[in-house]
């Protein structure tokens, strides 16, 4: 009987083991895919600034809804870094002028999406492991090439600097976003070189 009763204890206490495990893996589970929402927010960016920067009517309303998506409401920009004229904005529409303004007069742009670094700061789910509530860091690198009307190409390094924060109902969301530019040149185009 003891014998029996010792291997029901074990049981039970395996099971709880794994029973807890089995809840640490779901939130580890769970923190991953944060990580690739988060990451695909920069993504989207990057192809929402290209039909932007395309300047029609319906390509740049199409950017706008991304960045509506993307960003918070109250969402602040900054561009920095060497050889830049400081640039800020306020809200996802205040973003889509500036980005406008600097692309419309250019040629179609290609912005690429590199090393991305995301650090959890913190994250809190609900019995479902749902995330309920989270904040986090994004670095994201980027390669932009803009054709210009010269038959050259401006190529621009950088990185960006996010802020993201997660509500309920919506998701993460890009709550600050710091463009620093790193370096960047003027290249000629293959045809404008031969």
């Amino acid at each position: 009987m003891a014998r029996l009763i010792l291997s029901f204890m074990v049981l039970v206490s395996t099971g709880a083991a794994q029973g807890e495990s089995r809840v640490m893996c779901q939130e580890a589970f769970a923190k991953t895919i944060a990580v690739q929402q988060i990451e695909y927010l920069r993504r989207a960016y990057a192809r929402a600034t290209d039909q932007i920067g395309l300047g029609d009517e319906a390509s740049v309303e199409a950017g706008r809804a991304v960045y509506r998506t993307i960003f918070a409401k109250d969402a602040t920009f900054a561009v920095t870094g060497p050889e830049t004229s400081p640039l800020s904005a306020d809200g996802p529409d205040g973003w889509v002028d500036v980005v406008l303004g600097a692309l419309g007069p250019m040629g179609p742009t290609q912005h690429l999406i590199g090393t991305q670094l995301v650090d959890i700061e913190s994250i809190t789910f609900d019995s479902d492991c749902q995330v309920t509530d989270g904040r986090a860091s994004m670095e994201s690198y980027v390669q932009a090439w803009h054709d210009t009307t010269d038959e050259q190409v401006w190529l621009f390094i950088g990185t960006y600097l996010d802020e993201v924060v997660f509500t309920p109902g919506v998701g993460w969301q890009i709550k600050h976003m710091e463009l620093r530019r790193v370096t960047g040149e003027m290249r000629p185009m293959a045809a404008a070189a031969s």
